[in-house]
């Protein structure tokens, strides 16, 4: 199966200014999600950052050659979707006659997200599937502890159950923006949030953590430091 990881980065950052390769634990953010894609990586694969910014580009190819476009700026604005990305990398490599199987787009805010997830995700896919998506277990539970205002302005559970623990509620997930494993032939005729035969892989909160604010980064790099003090 061959495959296109996807690693979009673009550089207008507002949460954490420059995160895409602002240093964490003394290395740029975007080489955690690099690495997880090479430890994936098979004989025909194709790794590919997609940024519109020169600097960002810059500091992957010190890494390794995994620029081979510059993405548009009118796919970089805040309002520039993440199928719009993928297609624009998806027309470059079919103009140099290059096709993939599947495309598995990895954000660079996921530095636990490691090359392990990507390959058990992986296993998960079938060409019948839209998506593979990675998630955790989320303690928000709409059958719990979730609540929203009715036609009368009380509140009510969000979703409707007799439980008691939150234990016994069904299982709900919370989408963690690392792994998406995405079928080419679904993405060209809709959107992510459109697909019917998605699959979850789960990974645990811990290596879920997505970075979007200072509080985030805060976090992560405890976490971080906790893992280097374990490993020793």
């Amino acid at each position: 199966m061959k495959k296109l990881f996807l690693i979009p980065a673009r550089g207008g950052s507002k949460g954490i200014p420059g995160k895409n390769i602002k240093l964490f634990g003394n290395r740029p953010l975007i080489y955690y999600t690099i690495d997880a894609a090479n430890e994936a990586f098979e004989l025909g694969d194709r790794i590919a950052v997609s940024t519109d910014s020169t600097k960002i580009a810059e500091v992957v190819r010190r890494y390794g050659d995994y620029v081979p476009f510059m993405r548009p700026a009118e796919l970089a604005t805040d309002s520039a979707g993440s199928r719009e990305v993928i297609l624009h990398a998806l027309d470059f490599f079919e103009q140099k006659d290059e096709q993939f199987d599947c495309i598995v787009l990895l954000q660079p805010t996921s530095p636990f997200r490691k090359g392990t997830h990507v390959k058990e995700a992986l296993k998960q896919y079938l060409p019948s599937f839209d998506m593979v998506v990675s998630a955790f277990e989320t303690k928000s539970n709409p059958y719990y502890v979730l609540f929203e205002e009715n036609s009368s302005g009380f509140i009510e559970k969000s979703k409707r159950g007799n439980f008691i623990r939150r234990q016994d509620c069904p299982k709900v997930y919370e989408f963690n923006g690392a792994i998406y494993v995405i079928n080419p032939k679904s993405i060209r005729s809709e959107n992510l949030a459109d697909f019917k035969r998605t699959k979850v892989y789960e990974m645990n909160a811990g290596d879920s953590v997505d970075l979007d604010t200072p509080d985030d980064w805060e976090y992560a790099e405890y976490l971080l430091q906790k893992k280097e003090m374990n490993s020793l």
